[in-house]
């Protein structure tokens, strides 16, 4: 983890400091409440020394009315508290959800690391509102203290040894309770990994769904989920069965407890020392204090899980950058001209290529990961090993991502639309004011103006999730068009018509040098209709740069090529 970087107990506080002010009134107003609550069996036992022993009808109605009042300000700063105590824990998690929103939406990248999308998901949502649940039971933490404390105080007013066997006897419980929760606290961590790593599993499959159909691959598909879900399963039953081992526990010590105290009350009141209301206050607060003693359990099992969460965010929160550095931002008016020089990168073996200006140029290799490397260096996803790459003669690595991408657009040949409306989809990523100007254009050049024609409500019809109400093809178009009307200096198209038909491919890939006419453009395919309309072609085998030239060129003289492109 890197120096400074955030760890569980810093997630923890700083969910607390931000909600200091409502936790400062919550607190205060649940421990007027407990305070009430406390003193409600001292003024019952006061009563019947003043009024019911005495016969004085006066008093009990005094006494029943300071009963009232005690109600009413208890029942009053219980609801307010509430209120306010839920109100800071939502707001903590809905922070937390913000850093780790921000964290994941980073340029830089490195926050998916080894998580599936729906694992980012379960600790945006589960883990946050765990530790948020931190802030809302933290209150409830000092108001069962300060019952604790008004309680003993009362009892030392009714009895030097009942109030001490309290205060005594409060400390080693807690810190009893607190070992306790030790197991629950590591079981919980791996209760949250399990579910998280099952959310995971499933939103993959659900995302590849029509895929594992295709292949018959559902049986293979249905048999890993049941193994991650049978291991959440036993992970969430090890926790349940540690909250309620430790829950039981820490009952059984209290309810001794309050034995203890009820036996030596009874004691001194047979020997006189205390009076009839006061062994009637002493039971009474001793039952009393069963409540607080309840809410310190609770208090401690949502910590020791929040602990657990906190971890799990504080993970993703200091996972390391997968690129550093940058700070210049490329100009408005880049050129395009792309160079790498002695690129090595996973399967790139030291790959020079130059990619002038304004050109439309095409990269042939049969290896996916080849194309996926480059791909990771060309969108500054990843740091080459060796070698640099330059755009317009200033190193990538010298750039701040965020404003190289606004320069250079990398589209990913499974890159999802949303769920929103055709004409949004396709105006995502341009600017603002040029949006109405190049979506027309970008509709067009793609042959998405077609799609949009057969869809109910034409471009403003609402797609389903991940546009899967549209066919492949289709989604293609629609993402071809987003691609274009981003309108960058560079565009980076890797296999954008594997799923559009022929005829229509041939139609794209003749208004697609139309429509990038002076700009620098890069096609990472092997469809022969785009291919034919570059400038240049360029071949990668085994990682390297083995072949350029045109397209009708390399189809007459590269044997390799011709199985490449027309296979």
């Amino acid at each position: 983890m890197p120096a400074g970087a955030p760890t569980g107990g810093h997630v923890l506080r700083r969910a607390i400091r931000g909600q200091r002010r409502r936790i400062v009134a919550a607190s205060l107003l649940g421990m007027t409440h407990q305070g009430c609550e406390a003193l409600v069996p001292v003024v019952i036992g006061v009563a019947i020394d003043t009024a019911v022993a005495t016969g004085d009808s006066g008093a009990l109605w005094r006494w029943l009315l300071v009963l009232a009042v005690l109600f009413f300000v208890l029942s009053t700063c219980y609801r307010n508290s509430a209120r306010i105590t839920e109100g800071a824990g939502e707001q903590a998690a809905h922070e937390l959800r913000l850093e780790l929103g921000a964290r994941v939406l980073d340029p830089r990248g490195g926050s998916d690391a080894n998580r599936l999308p729906g694992a980012l998901t379960s600790i945006a949502t589960n883990d946050a509102r765990r530790v948020g649940s931190v802030a809302t039971v933290l209150t409830y933490g000092v108001a069962a203290v300060a019952a604790l404390v008004i309680s003993a105080v009362a009892l030392l007013r009714i009895s030097v040894p009942l109030g001490l066997l309290v205060l005594l006897g409060i400390p080693p419980l807690l810190w009893l309770g607190h070992r306790i929760s030790r197991p629950l606290e590591r079981r919980s961590e791996t209760e949250q990994e399990q579910a998280a790593h099952a959310s995971g599993v499933a939103a993959d499959l659900v995302s590849g769904l029509r895929v594992l159909k295709g292949m018959g691959a559902e049986s293979a598909a249905v048999a890993r989920y049941r193994t991650t879900s049978q291991d959440s399963l036993a992970a969430a039953l090890r926790a349940a069965r540690s909250r309620s081992g430790h829950e039981g526990a820490v009952l059984a010590l209290t309810g001794v407890f309050i034995a203890v105290i009820g036996v030596v009350g009874a004691y001194l009141a047979m020997r006189g020392s205390i009076s009839v209301g006061e062994l009637v206050a002493a039971v009474g607060l001793a039952q009393f204090l069963l409540g607080p003693f309840q809410l310190l359990t609770y208090v401690n099992a949502e910590f020791a899980q929040g602990r657990a969460s906190a971890r799990r965010i504080a993970e993703v929160l200091a996972a390391p950058a997968a690129v550093e550095g940058g700070e210049d931002t490329p100009s408005d008016r880049a050129a395009g001209h792309i160079r790498l020089r002695g690129v090595s990168l996973g399967t790139l073996r030291a790959v020079d290529l130059d990619i002038e200006a304004g050109s439309l140029t095409g990269v042939v290799t049969k290896d996916p990961a080849v194309a996926d490397d480059l791909l990771h260096c060309l969108a500054r996803e990843l740091d080459p090993a060796d070698g640099t790459v330059e755009l317009d003669g200033v190193s990538l690595t010298s750039l701040d991502p965020d404003g190289l991408r606004r320069a250079v657009l990398v589209a990913h040949h499974d890159a999802d639309l949303f769920e929103s409306s055709l004409l949004d989809n396709v105006r995502a990523g341009a600017d603002a004011k040029a949006a109405a100007a190049a979506v027309d254009p970008a509709l067009a050049a793609s042959a998405a103006d077609e799609v949009a024609r057969l869809l109910p409500d034409g471009a403003d019809t609402v797609l389903a999730e991940r546009g899967r109400s549209l066919s492949g093809g289709q989604r293609q178009r629609v993402a071809i068009a987003r691609a274009l009307a981003a309108d960058r200096p560079v565009l980076v198209l890797h296999d954008p018509t594997t799923a559009v038909d022929t005829v229509t491919e041939s139609r794209i890939a003749a208004r697609l040098r139309e429509a990038r006419q002076g700009r620098t453009t890069l096609l990472i395919t092997t469809s022969p209709a785009l291919l034919a309309v570059t400038d240049r072609v360029i071949v990668l085998d085994e990682g390297t740069v083995s072949a350029e030239g045109r397209h009708a060129e390399l189809v007459a003289g590269d044997e390799a090529y011709r199985a490449a492109v027309l296979a």
